[in-house]
C-alpha cells in the first residue's frame, strides 16, 4: 500500500523531532482547525498530541498540504470518523497562540463578515504560513530575535562613555508611583533579560523634557489608569505641535516599569499603531532615544519577510516590549500587552480596503476592552466617531496649546481665487501671487515652505482643444494621468495600473496640438523650479518615494534644512515634526467639497487641519495660504479659527438630523462583474431576499436601493452597491448573519463582499 504524500511528509517531521506521531489517547478526538479560505468555518481533523488551542498545524486540504491554527478541540464531529484525515504536524517549538489572540480574529471575522482563517493566517508572516521553514525558525527562536539599533543621535554619543546593557531587574513599585507624570526617569526601566547579552551600544539617550500643565495632567490621568487596572478608554485631543507624542511615552515609560503580575507573567508590552508607514521611522527613533535598552519591534507591510518575522516572533516571545506598526500590528500576538495607543486616530489609513476591510482603530478598542487595559486615541483631528464617544463612553483630554514656549498655531489666510481673477492677478501656473511673495520672503529669511496637492503625476488629464478628446482609461472610468518619467511623458491609470505612450496626435482627430490640463505635483515642482531657481525644491509623493529608505532619505533632507521647498501629497500632511517650515501653502482643495461621500467635508477638514498644523512649530510665525474659489465655506472658515470642536459640533448636528454614523450603523455589500446589469440583478435579488428577513419586514433594518457605485468600471469590472442601515448594532448583526447563507445560496457569477462601517458610501 502507498503512503500518502502527507504520511510521507508527516515521517519527515517526525525524524527531525518538530512533532511526534501517536495517536492521541484519552483526550480529545477532534482538532478544530482554521484555514484561509473563502469559507466561514472551522475544519474537523482527527488530533494527534501536542495541536492544542493556538498550535500552528499542518492538515492536508483537498489534494494540498495547509498551514493551520488550532481553535477548539472536541470529541465528537459532525462528521464521519472516517471521512476525517488527521492532523499532519504540529510546531509545537512556537509557544501557542494566546486565548485572547484566538477570540481577537474570532470576533474580527465574525464582525466583519470573513471566515476565521481569512483572519489568522494573513496576520502571521508568510514564513509561518509554510511547513518547510519551521524547522530554521525553531533555531532562530532560540536566541534573541532583535538586534540593538542605535539612535540617530549615536555619532553625537561618540564622544560620551558606552553604556553597557544591563541585567534585568523589576522597578520598585515605589519608583513608579513616586514618579511625577512625565518625569519617570528612562534609567528606571528595566533592560530585557533577553538581550543582557547583547554587545554595548554607544547610544544617546535623550530624556524627557518638562510638561506643561495641560501634557502633566494628561499623563497624570494615564498614569492613574495605568495603575488603577480595567478597560480605560481616553480621546487624547491637542492641537497640531501640543505634544501628544510625549503623552504617549510617559504612559509607555511607566508601562514598562510595571513588573509582571506573577512568576510566569510576560513582561508588560505597549502597543503604538501609526496610519501610515512613512511615520514610523520618526516614532521608533524617537523611542529608541529615550529608551535605548527595550527592544522595540516594528510591523509594517514595507518590510521584508524575514524582518518581518523576526519582528513577529520576538512580540510573540515576549522579547519586544514596544511594538510600533501601522493597521496590520493590531492583529500581532502580543501575551504581556498591558496598553494601546492609536496615534491620528482620525485616520482612513487605520481602515483597510481590501479583503478583510477591518477597522484597526475599532479592533484596537475591542482588545483593550477585552484584556481589561487602557487605550489611548490621539489626534488633533478626531474622527466624529470617537469625538461623540468621548461625550459618552471615552474620558476626553485636551491639549489646547503647543509644546514649544514660543509656539503659536499659525495664521491661517484664505486667498479668494475669483477674486484674484477679476483683479486681473490670476496665474497661469496656479501658485497665486500672494503665495509667490510668501514663499520668496521664506528664501530671503532661510526658513521652509511647504505646499500641498493631493494631485501627484504631471497633470490629470491630457486634452485635444480640437475635438475634445481626453486621456480615458480603456479599463477604468478614469483618465490616464500625464507622468514625467526621467524627462519622458507617460500617460498612467491610478486605479487599475495600465501605461501608455502620450500619442503625439489626437487618436480621434488627428490633432497634433495636445495639451495637459490641471497640475499635479511633478508639475508644481517644475514650477517652482522655474520661478525660484535658486531654491532648493524637492517633491514627496508616491511616485518619488517607490525605492525602500527613500522616503525617509527625503525627509531627513527636509529635517537637515536640505530644502527651501516641499511640494508633497498627504504623505507631508501629518505627522511630521518640521521645525523649519514656517509657511504652508494649500494648491487645490475644492475639489473635496462637492462629494458624493457624507465624510467629505470632515475628511477635508482633518487634512488641511493637520497640514496647516506642519507650520511655526519651533516658534517661528507659521502662515498658511489657502487657495479657493469658495472662500466662505464653513470648512475654510473653521480652519482659519482652528476651531475644531466647533465644526465637529457642527457636522455632528447634521448627522444626527439626517440619522447617519454615528448615530447609526451602516454595512455595504458590493458587487463586482463582467458587466453593470450583471451586478444589478443580483442586487435586486439580494435585496428580495433581505426583505424576507425578520429585522428587516420589522423595520429594525433599512435596505436601500442598488446603485452603480460612483466609480463605475475598475479594471475592466464593473461594480455596484447596496447599502444597508441601522439604528441598532444588534439588530444589523443578526440581520447579516441571517443574510450571508442566502446570498451563498444565489451563486451568481460575480465576486462580492460585505463591508462593516464602510469608510466612504
Amino acid at each position: 500500500m502507498l503512503a500518502r504524500p502527507g504520511q510521507i511528509f508527516l515521517k519527515n517531521l517526525e525524524l527531525s523531532g518538530i512533532v511526534k506521531v501517536k495517536p492521541n489517547v484519552g483526550g480529545p478526538r477532534i482538532s478544530r482547525v482554521a484555514l484561509d479560505t473563502p469559507l466561514r468555518s472551522l475544519f474537523d481533523y482527527l488530533t494527534i498530541p501536542g495541536a492544542e488551542p493556538g498550535r500552528l498545524v499542518s492538515v492536508e486540504f483537498g489534494h494540498r498540504q495547509m498551514v493551520g491554527v488550532v481553535v477548539e478541540l472536541a470529541q465528537e464531529s459532525e462528521h464521519p470518523a472516517e471521512s476525517l484525515k488527521p492532523v499532519l504536524a504540529v510546531f509545537d517549538t512556537l509557544p501557542p497562540l494566546s486565548p485572547e489572540w484566538l477570540a481577537l480574529c474570532k470576533f474580527a471575522g465574525h464582525y466583519y463578515m470573513r471566515g476565521p482563517g481569512e483572519v489568522m493566517l494573513p496576520a502571521l508572516p508568510s514564513k509561518l504560513r509554510v511547513t518547510k521553514g519551521w524547522e530554521r525558525l525553531a533555531k532562530a527562536m532560540a536566541k534573541p530575535l532583535l538586534e540593538k539599533k542605535p539612535h540617530a543621535a549615536k555619532k553625537a554619543a561618540a564622544k560620551t562613555p558606552a553604556r553597557k546593557t544591563a541585567a534585568v531587574a523589576p522597578v520598585d513599585p515605589a519608583v513608579m508611583e513616586a514618579a511625577p507624570a512625565g518625569g519617570l526617569p528612562a534609567d528606571a526601566l528595566p533592560t530585557d533579560a533577553l538581550l543582557a547579552d547583547a554587545p554595548a551600544e554607544d547610544v544617546l539617550r535623550t530624556e524627557a523634557p518638562r510638561l506643561l500643565p495641560g501634557q502633566r495632567a494628561a499623563a497624570a490621568a494615564l498614569a492613574e489608569a495605568a495603575q488603577r487596572g480595567g478597560f480605560a478608554p481616553f480621546l487624547l485631543y491637542g492641537v497640531t505641535g501640543s505634544g501628544k507624542t510625549e503623552v504617549y511615552l510617559d504612559l509607555v515609560a511607566r508601562i514598562l516599569a510595571t513588573p509582571p503580575t506573577g512568576l510566569d507573567a510576560p513582561a508588560s508590552q505597549v502597543l503604538l499603531l501609526v496610519p501610515e508607514i512613512n511615520l514610523t521611522p520618526q516614532l521608533e527613533a524617537g523611542l529608541r532615544g529615550r529608551f535605548a535598552s527595550t527592544p522595540i519591534a516594528v510591523m509594517h507591510s514595507g518590510l521584508a519577510e524575514g524582518e518581518r518575522t523576526r519582528n513577529w516572533l520576538a512580540a510573540h516571545l515576549g522579547q519586544a516590549r514596544i511594538v510600533v506598526g501601522t493597521r496590520l500590528a493590531v492583529l500581532a500576538s502580543l501575551p504581556g500587552l498591558r496598553a494601546i495607543i492609536v496615534d491620528e486616530e482620525h485616520d482612513p489609513s487605520y481602515k483597510q480596503q481590501e479583503g478583510l476591510r477591518y477597522s484597526a482603530r475599532d479592533l484596537a478598542v475591542w482588545r483593550a476592552r477585552e484584556l481589561g487595559i487602557p487605550v489611548v486615541l490621539g489626534s488633533a483631528t478626531p474622527s466624529l466617531e470617537s469625538w461623540a464617544r468621548s461625550e459618552t463612553h471615552y474620558t476626553r483630554l485636551e491639549l489646547a496649546e503647543r509644546a514649544q514656549p514660543e509656539a503659536r498655531l499659525p495664521a491661517v489666510k484664505l486667498i479668494d481665487k475669483e477674486a484674484e481673477r477679476k483683479n486681473g492677478r490670476a496665474s497661469a501656473d496656479g501658485i497665486s501671487q500672494p503665495l509667490r511673495e510668501a514663499i520668496a520672503e521664506r528664501l530671503r529669511r532661510g526658513e521652509q515652505s511647504l505646499l500641498y496637492l493631493n494631485r501627484r503625476g504631471y497633470a490629470p488629464v491630457l486634452n485635444c482643444d480640437a475635438c475634445g478628446w481626453l486621456s480615458n482609461c480603456t479599463r477604468c472610468s478614469a483618465h490616464l494621468v500625464m507622468h514625467r518619467q526621467g524627462g519622458a511623458n507617460r500617460l498612467r491609470c491610478h486605479h487599475c495600473g495600465l501605461e501608455a505612450r502620450v500619442p503625439q496626435r489626437c487618436p480621434d482627430c488627428g490633432n497634433a496640438d495636445l495639451a495637459p490640463l490641471g497640475r499635479g505635483t511633478q508639475r508644481v515642482e517644475e514650477m517652482l523650479a522655474e520661478l525660484f531657481p535658486q531654491a532648493r525644491v524637492a517633491r514627496i509623493d508616491a511616485d518619488a518615494t517607490r525605492l525602500k529608505g527613500s522616503a525617509q532619505a527625503l525627509f531627513d533632507e527636509v529635517h537637515a534644512g536640505k530644502v527651501d521647498i516641499l511640494i508633497g501629497t498627504q504623505m507631508i500632511a501629518k505627522g511630521h515634526d518640521f521645525q523649519h517650515v514656517t509657511l504652508v501653502g494649500i494648491l487645490n482643495p475644492d475639489t473635496a467639497l462637492v462629494s458624493q461621500d457624507y465624510r467629505a467635508s470632515e475628511r477635508l477638514f482633518a487634512l488641511l487641519m493637520q497640514v496647516a498644523g506642519r507650520a511655526g512649530r519651533a516658534g517661528m510665525p507659521g502662515e498658511v495660504l489657502v487657495q479657493t474659489r469658495y472662500p466662505r465655506s464653513p470648512v475654510y472658515q473653521a480652519l482659519r479659527s482652528h476651531d475644531y470642536p466647533g465644526h465637529a459640533r457642527s457636522l455632528l448636528d447634521e448627522r444626527r438630523s439626517a440619522g447617519l454614523p454615528p448615530f447609526s450603523f451602516q454595512a455595504l455589500l458590493t458587487v463586482e462583474a463582467r458587466d453593470l446589469a450583471g451586478c444589478m440583478a443580483f442586487l435586486r435579488v439580494a435585496r428580495e431576499a433581505a426583505e424576507t428577513l425578520e429585522d428587516c419586514a420589522e423595520g429594525w433594518v433599512v435596505l436601500f436601493d442598488p446603485v452603480p457605485r460612483a466609480m463605475v468600471r475598475v479594471a475592466n469590472r464593473d461594480r455596484a452597491q447596496l447599502l444597508v442601515e441601522s439604528g441598532s448594532r444588534a439588530a444589523l448583526q443578526r440581520m447579516l448573519d441571517a443574510w450571508m447563507p442566502l446570498m451563498q445560496e444565489i451563486r451568481p457569477r460575480v465576486s462580492w463582499q460585505i463591508e462593516r462601517d464602510p469608510a466612504s458610501v
